[in-house]
């Protein structure tokens, strides 16, 4: 369990409390050991922040004592069982994230939910292939309003010919994402519910790298 558990990703917070990035529990357990990060935990909404050291005996006490949490995630050392942060925040750091979302393979499948976007049906990463709505040989451009998972059927059937010509719908139409879609997937699942308190209106308006 504890080899899973660290790779479970945690939301990373600047200073201000605005979300930057996310990372692993394996890179968060570092940076909280190097005292360069503390854990944020929001309880019957109060607001508690944990150093490392105190995380661990937060954690002792949760285990022992606490309701059991079936979402919880642990990681077990020699000498002590630690639980897994959802949120932690950056002690030195205070700058904002970008306003660009990166334009790349895994945005893109993260942005279609692993959708094939012409016949709506959900496939492994590795049984989709990024289409052009427009095909380059028709003037197409690689972008974000023209480039869409699709199936290996579909894909196959549309060829180098548009939708139209195709007779072919898009499920959706195409467009860049205003914020980083792979944080979007996470907060759907119960685990990482916790982040929402951090990711409302005013952060969507700034998108993460």
């Amino acid at each position: 369990m504890s080899q899973e558990a660290l790779q479970s990703s945690v939301l990373v917070l600047n200073r201000g409390f605005v979300p930057v990035h996310m990372v692993t529990a394996q890179r968060a357990f570092c940076m909280l050991f190097k005292a360069a990060a503390e854990v944020v935990l929001i309880e019957d909404g109060h607001l508690e922040l944990y150093n490392f050291q105190t995380w661990q005996q937060v954690s002792e006490f949760r285990k022992a004592h606490g309701p059991a949490d079936e979402e919880a995630e642990w990681v077990s050392t020699v000498s002590y069982d630690i639980e897994v942060p959802r949120i932690i925040r950056l002690l030195l750091y205070s700058r904002y994230p970008g306003r660009r979302v990166s334009f790349n393979r895994r945005n893109i499948f993260a942005r279609d939910e692993n959708r094939c976007q012409y016949c709506g049906g959900k496939f492994p990463t590795d049984e989709l292939s990024l289409d052009h709505v427009i095909p380059l040989s028709r003037g197409g451009l690689t972008t974000w309003g023209n480039v869409v998972c699709a199936c290996t059927r579909c894909n196959k059937r549309k060829g180098g010919r548009t939708p139209d010509q195709a007779v072919m719908k898009l499920v959706r139409r195409p467009a860049q994402p205003k914020y980083n879609p792979l944080i979007w997937l996470k907060v759907r699942r119960k685990k990482y519910f916790s982040w929402k308190q951090f990711l409302d209106e005013a952060y969507w308006s700034v998108t993460l790298e």
